[in-house]
């Protein structure tokens, strides 16, 4: 059975701040690594133009490289959030993602802006590993299902606009200037987290940074068959997701010549997915997360195999490609709120390392299989349809043995 859902005085007892205030700021701190991609995406031709980088691929590293050390760090910011609390790690995290940020619009080589581009993914991993934690210490079960699908429906702004944006400082300006918007922007958020967000770790449920706690606290999260295998079916799924990423703007432009319009056409399938968000918060405390998740991930399968079929025969149209894609990342919207939230479930006790290895996986293990996908662009749409394909099957094979092959079944009582 899992975990009951705190009661609501509990979890009020923990906030000092209104209830859409902390879902705005867990939001705004998962929207810095959205913003630190979607609103370069328009200004990676001439990122490579400029710093002397020849091969269309090659220039998706600007995003690789983030995403590398945003993976690799979480591993740390976990267990550091368990001992020391939440809000000091928090702040050291935003301060290095601010830092970089500005560093980022000065530099001089692809490589060093490569490495910077790292060091801000180290920083940033401390905003979602502990986004997730402060939502997990607060609500449990259905209830932080329906938190976190609030969460990523304010996060999708970000997707929304931020291509829109980048357009509009590449129309009077350079990608310099790009890099200076999201320094100024991440420091409006850290200034609000530091003025407040409130501790939400009380102190007997802070766990003893040694090896031998950290050591355990890492059993606990890789030999739980439920949150392991739910975290690698999300690992599949993000992998596709990066993929596409990655590719975004050879796809859209260099396939289907969509030109300025390019911001229009990704910010369109995000506001979908931010409305799918909204919808899966209405209905997952009376439906289940369960329920609306393997619902979701069947028909993730089955748009994908679609796909995949109709780019091997020829030439997919746009209005068909964008049509497919666009069921699919509704689908994603309600296969993410809820995975999370059922891989986090029985791992409150250990929210803060739960999270770091789960965002590891997610985003080293899906930053690699985006990448792989994004190296294999040959000019059609095949390699992202095949991505979205076998990453479908995978999260579905993960899916059946965290549930030992019985599906829809709720653990939950309804909110």
């Amino acid at each position: 059975m899992d975990q009951k859902v705190p009661a609501p005085a509990k979890a009020a007892s923990l906030l000092t701040i209104p209830r859409w205030e902390f879902i705005a700021l867990a939001a705004a701190m998962m929207a810095l690594n959205a913003l630190a991609i979607d609103v370069m995406l328009i200004a990676l031709q001439q990122i490579g133009a400029s710093l002397m980088v020849d091969d269309e691929n090659a220039r998706q590293y600007v995003v690789t490289a983030y995403v590398v050390g945003f993976g690799m760090m979480q591993l740390f910011f976990g267990p550091i959030s368990d001992r020391f609390g939440r809000r000091g790690p928090l702040l050291a995290g935003l301060s290095v993602y601010v830092v970089a940020a500005f560093a980022c619009a000065f530099a001089p080589s692809f490589t060093v802006l490569l490495l910077l581009r790292f060091v801000q993914g180290l920083g940033a991993a401390a905003t979602r590993v502990i986004a997730v934690s402060i939502v997990r210490d607060v609500y449990g079960g259905r209830a932080m299902a329906e938190v976190m699908s609030l969460v990523f429906m304010v996060f999708m702004i970000i997707p929304i606009v931020a291509p829109g944006i980048g357009q509009v400082i590449m129309l009077f300006s350079e990608w310099h200037m790009i890099f200076v918007f999201i320094g100024v922007v991440s420091g409006a958020f850290t200034l609000w987290t530091w003025l407040r967000l409130p501790e939400t770790l009380r102190e007997e449920n802070r766990r003893p940074f040694t090896l031998a706690s950290v050591a355990q606290s890492f059993r606990m999260v890789v030999t739980n068959r439920v949150a392991i295998c739910y975290t690698v079916a999300m690992t599949a799924v993000f992998g596709a997701l990066f993929g596409f990423i990655n590719s975004a703007q050879q796809v859209y432009i260099g396939i289907y010549d969509t030109g300025e319009l390019f911001p229009v056409y990704f910010a369109a399938v995000a506001g979908m997915m931010a409305v799918s968000s909204f919808l899966n918060s209405r209905l997952v405390g009376r439906i289940g997360m369960r329920r609306l998740a393997h619902g979701a991930l069947i028909g993730f399968v089955a748009v994908n195999t679609i796909a995949f079929v109709l780019s091997l025969l020829g030439p997919v149209p746009f209005w068909l490609f964008l049509a497919l894609f666009s069921i699919a990342m509704m689908q994603f919207s309600w296969i993410g709120s809820n995975f999370n939230a059922l891989a986090m479930e029985p791992l409150g006790h250990v929210a803060g390392t739960a999270s770091s290895v789960q965002g590891f996986l997610q985003t080293v293990g899906g930053g690699v299989i985006g990448a792989a996908i994004g190296q294999a662009f040959d000019g059609t749409v095949v390699p992202l349809a095949g991505g979205y394909f076998f990453a479908s099957l995978v999260a579905l094979v993960m899916t059946l043995v965290a549930e030992k092959g019985r599906l829809f079944e709720p653990h939950n009582p309804p909110l």
